[in-house]
């Protein structure tokens, strides 16, 4: 070989002597195994002991070479590294590689490997081709070139933390998922690309997850379109809870605390536009939230989401279970009342609750009758709950604004099934849970029913009479004219629409409307001859209304009711005694004035 001048033959020099040193090495390795020679270390790893050799290791591990050097013990038999990244399976690698035994590099390891590298030391500068320059190529060439790889890195780096970190591992592989994303989804527009890589991102941990979404929309991808990847990572790492029935039930604290932290990470992801994720996904969401008892933060959060999209909820959606461990209701009304308050605020005061809404400022007119007769259909759903007091009846009711309510029958339909479940109120309290109707939006079918229902209080079946016969006499008035109905507030056109000037219905009306003008005239009467018995319990109800004397015949209001039932169920025979499915009428684009206050004196 022609070495040349010194100036070029000094680097060349080093170079090959490095090589030559090498060389020997490998050589020096290959002859110890072949030879079975005893081995003349130890070294620990955790409760693992491998029995080796001094030269194949100091030959390349850096800090195995220092460890010896330093040693006061010449004869230096046991080393002790507690410590390592990646336990006895990553030194087990490394030791091969010592020895130049053969094993595979693959996505799935060359992070243990290359991090074991690290620790060890295995560098250039003991050996050319060490463990170190070899690692760092795998991931170049292979490793870092595509999405499913990289994952497979990120994840396995959770378990090798700080050293990941520290050589910046943990970086390369979320810049190259995300720039990968970004490129082949075309900015996070073709949602179809998500078929093949949001799968793959549900394996990483929460420590990761977030840094590599995080990283996506630095590279430009939209977060509206993060809500299909936070709702497979939250369908995988929340699965296992049992959100569905009655009753909490107990957890290992250390599950729970992971499921909580995942959790509240999602919901801090969760795009911020309306309708980037559905409905249902909220309410389990929010189910979870509850049942795992996440911040107030966390919670609010989510009810002001859904109350941006309560128009298209169902009522399984807003049905929470109390988790309480200490009974009380089976439902968790608060929750719910909490939703609605928010479409309220949301409805006074539009777009100002720090949500991206590009398309709708207000709720629609739509919205808001769907979200009516949603909580309508929940105040009955939970009325059957025997443990559900009247204030909280009431309280769940007065959430439910009256302009949002076509008609009162789904109101009138849960507060007779709350007055079935609680057979033991008093006359008050039936008066309080009766009051959140309005009995002059009732349809004719409801008044039918109302006026045979023993469950409500006189009062109020007195006023369901008086308005049906107001009803009836303004629709005989119209007839005898025998013109259009002149115009009238909006809460009578609800009971007027459809009839039809038809004489022999006329003269049926009339003879009704004498009726009733005639038993109503009977029920006065009776009112002011028991305020002559008894003064004192007079003053104590509203219509003079008071309950004889032990002594004394009671008043017969069940003779008047079935007797006004009678004559109603000539006109709605379909209407059963007890219970009755009332259909809901047409849509009405009027909305129903103040409410007026009526009375049969």
């Amino acid at each position: 070989m022609d070495l040349g001048s010194e100036q070029t033959t000094q680097p060349s020099t080093h170079v090959n002597r490095k090589e030559l040193l090498s060389n020997v090495m490998k050589r020096t390795s290959e002859w110890i195994l072949s030879q079975d020679i005893p081995s003349d270390i130890t070294i620990r790893v955790g409760r693992t002991s491998f029995a080796l050799h001094k030269f194949p290791l100091v030959s390349k591990c850096g800090y195995i070479r220092k460890l010896v050097s330093k040693s006061s013990d010449a004869k230096l038999s046991a080393i002790e590294i507690p410590d390592i990244p990646g336990g006895p399976e990553a030194f087990e690698l490394a030791a091969k590689f010592c020895y130049d035994i053969n094993f595979e590099i693959s996505p799935e390891n060359i992070a243990l490997i290359r991090c074991v590298a690290e620790y060890l030391e295995m560098t250039d500068e003991y050996a050319v081709g060490n463990l170190v320059g070899l690692t760092e190529a795998y991931l170049n060439e292979v490793g870092l070139k595509s999405i499913a790889s990289s994952v497979s890195i990120l994840h396995s780096s959770e378990k090798l933390l700080p050293i990941a970190e520290d050589i910046k591992l943990v970086n390369r592989s979320i810049d190259t998922i995300a720039y990968i994303v970004c490129k082949d989804s075309q900015y996070g527009l073709n949602s179809s690309t998500f078929d093949w890589w949001a799968e793959d991102l549900t394996v990483l941990g929460i420590e990761f997850f977030p840094r590599v979404l995080i990283a996506m929309m630095a590279r430009g991808f939209k977060q509206y379109a993060l809500g299909p990847i936070l709702m497979l990572y939250a369908q995988k790492s929340l699965g296992g809870l049992d959100i569905s029935g009655k009753g909490r039930k107990q957890i290992e604290a250390r599950i729970e605390h992971e499921k909580r932290v995942v959790l509240e990470t999602i919901v801090s992801l969760l795009p911020r536009e309306k309708n980037a994720l559905s409905f249902s996904f909220l309410s389990l969401l929010l189910r979870a939230a509850i049942y795992l008892e996440t911040t107030v933060s966390c919670r609010v959060d989510l009810e002001r989401r859904m109350s941006l999209q309560l128009g298209q909820a169902v009522l399984d959606d807003i049905l929470f279970p109390s988790y309480s461990l200490t009974g009380g209701t089976f439902f968790d009304v608060e929750t719910v009342k909490h939703i609605m308050m928010n479409f309220l605020e949301y409805e006074m005061v539009g777009n100002r609750l720090g949500f991206n809404d590009e398309e709708n400022v207000f709720p629609s007119a739509s919205d808001m009758e769907k979200v009516g007769k949603l909580m309508q259909d929940y105040l009955a759903e939970i009325a059957s709950d025997s443990n559900l007091s009247v204030s909280e009846f009431i309280s769940v009711a007065e959430v439910v604004p009256k302009q949002f309510r076509i008609t009162e029958d789904m109101m009138y339909k849960a507060i007779d099934m709350y007055l079935k479940a609680h057979p033991a109120l008093s006359d008050v309290e039936r008066k309080k849970v009766c009051s959140v109707m309005n009995c002059q939006k009732l349809t004719r079918e409801a008044c039918a029913h109302a006026a045979q229902n023993e469950r409500l209080p006189v009062q109020i079946v007195v006023q369901v009479l008086y308005y049906e016969q107001q009803r009836l006499r303004e629709v005989m008035d119209v007839s005898l004219v025998g013109a259009d109905p002149p115009s009238r507030p909006p809460k009578f056109n609800l009971f007027s629409s459809g009839i039809s000037p038809v004489t022999d219905e006329v003269s049926s009306l009339k003879r009704e409307n004498q009726d009733l003008k005639f038993e109503l005239m009977k029920l006065k009467m009776k009112c002011r001859e028991i305020e002559k018995r008894d003064d004192k319990s007079a003053a104590s109800t509203p219509l003079g209304i008071t309950t004889p004397p032990s002594d004394k015949p009671r008043l017969p209001r069940k003779s008047f009711i079935t007797a006004v039932s009678r004559k109603l169920g000539k006109l709605y025979p379909s209407f059963g005694a007890d219970e009755v499915t009332i259909p809901l009428p047409s849509k009405r684009k009027n909305k129903p004035s103040r409410d007026r206050r009526n009375s049969i004196s």
